[in-house]
């Protein structure tokens, strides 16, 4: 495996094609506990563009689509502001974001590809603004994006700061940002940057002298890995966490019909279903991936585990937000168990408590979490300080696949260095769709030595082939 380190070509500020109409926008309830957070930063693998378009051509038609795109999203071309109040603001000032140009021509696909094997530390070369606190965006880009050149295959990392979007907004702006410079004719969907919503707030957030730090230990000796689970694998693991019965409906002329439904655990009448009772294929993955990980660390029995899943608030709420509102709007759902039960119950318990915080996380218990925030304001407290704890981050529904800059669906979706500390998990879709799914996996080297050799784990995982490459 190549050491990389990427040779800049090029660095400028990209302007917006347009100026911005948009009014300053207060940081809400969800952006402001992000200020202590790392930029986000994922990024597409590609292919090379057709030989007759050379790096010089797509670095400018890269150039002038991001400036398009940016008239669109002006938030993203601003900066923070601090009023005397002490309310932080995203000043939509057109002041540009950061454009890296590179080259890695040493490193090939495959090395960044790494089947079977840990995710290459040559992957945060990618990426700008490495390790750089959100709350930094009041001197700092809120955006940048950096291309790089390889020996077989170009590499766009976007880094956006966490008070700026959630994963729902990340993708939204990268997605339109392929279309532009794929030369689409519509734009899918406009964001929205309406601050009338419940999570805006006249609640201040006190903010240390200097700024925020990161809660976790970044530099803690860390593997990380994307372990492929194919739409096959995801349906036995919903199977096992789901009571699936057949049931026959006579039609009256002595014909009947098979349907399929899910027992339903705490029904008084014996065989009865119940449809919305049913865990999700993510709950089960998630389940599985809980009980495995913690069994890996080799806990106390009596040691409380818990694991923390991100949630979009959007559609939660009533009435409800605009699905393109642009910011943040998620919640933290943390769910606990000792490690005894955790490991002694099957994995349908443990599948059941993950889908019944998440069912349960509707509308009033959203505006309880605002509230309880508005009370003691304060950052999110990311890592796993007891040792104990999982967190899961990003979205198979992501449509991260949907970046095509015009030659093609991207190989694979990676992300740099940021926010990862041991039990972040960030799960992305599979690349061939179908409800597939890849999970990013970062853990102690030791506990990840333990769920490669945990057999109820890997039964499920699979390679990914790359056929069309």
């Amino acid at each position: 495996m190549p050491s990389c380190s990427v040779t800049e070509f090029s660095k400028c500020i990209v302007y917006p094609e347009k100026k911005s109409t948009v009014s300053d926008l207060r940081l809400s309830v969800s952006d402001l506990p992000m200020l202590s957070c790392h930029y986000i930063q994922k990024g597409v693998l590609l292919t090379n563009p057709p030989p007759s378009f050379s790096f010089d051509d797509l670095i400018s038609s890269l150039r002038r689509s991001l400036s398009s795109t940016l008239s669109l999203f002006p938030a993203l071309a601003g900066r923070f502001t601090t009023t005397p109040s002490g309310h932080i603001y995203i000043t939509c000032n057109d002041a540009g974001v950061e454009f890296v140009s590179a080259s890695a021509k040493h490193v090939t696909v495959s090395n960044v590809l790494s089947p079977g094997k840990d995710v290459p530390l040559l992957v945060r070369d990618f990426f700008v603004f490495e390790r750089l606190v959100s709350y930094n965006g009041h001197n700092k880009p809120l955006a940048a994006v950096q291309v790089t050149e390889l020996n077989d295959g170009v590499f766009i990392g976007c880094t956006v700061n966490h008070s700026v979007t959630d994963g729902t907004s990340f993708w939204q702006f990268f997605n339109t940002f392929a279309d532009v410079t794929s030369g689409a004719c519509k734009i899918k969907h406009l964001p929205d940057f309406s601050r009338c919503t419940v999570f805006d707030s006249s609640a201040v957030l006190k903010v240390p002298p200097g700024g925020p730090r990161v809660t976790f230990d970044a530099d803690q000796p860390l593997r990380e890995r994307i372990f492929h689970f194919s739409r096959e694998a995801i349906t036995k693991l919903k199977q096992r966490t789901n009571n699936r019965i057949e049931t026959v409906k006579c039609n009256g002329n002595g014909n009947g019909k098979i349907t399929t439904g899910y027992l339903k655990s705490d029904s008084n009448k014996k065989g009865s279903y119940d449809r919305t009772a049913e865990i999700s294929s993510f709950q089960s993955l998630s389940a599985q991936l809980w009980r495995s990980v913690t069994r890996a660390r080799n806990l106390d029995p009596s040691k409380t585990t818990t694991f923390r899943m991100a949630v979009n608030c959007r559609h939660r709420l009533e009435p409800k937000m605009d699905p393109y509102y642009f910011g943040n709007a998620i919640q933290s759902i943390p769910t606990l168990s000792t490690v005894g039960d955790l490991l002694a119950k099957d994995l349908r318990w443990s599948a059941d408590k993950l889908h019944r915080n998440v069912i349960a996380h509707d509308d009033a218990t959203v505006r309880c979490g605002i509230s309880d925030w508005e009370n003691n304001p304060r950052m999110f407290p990311l890592g796993n300080p007891d040792g104990a704890s999982i967190t899961m981050g990003s979205s198979p529904r992501f449509p991260m696949y949907d970046n095509d800059f015009g030659w093609g669906k991207p190989l694979a979706v990676r992300s740099g260095g940021a926010n990862k500390f041991d039990g972040k998990i960030s799960a992305f879709p599979g690349r061939e769709g179908n409800g597939s799914v890849d999970l990013e996996v970062v853990l102690a080297p030791e506990t990840m030595a333990g769920i490669e050799k945990d057999s109820e784990f890997m039964q499920y995982v699979s390679e990914v082939t790359y056929d069309d490459y």
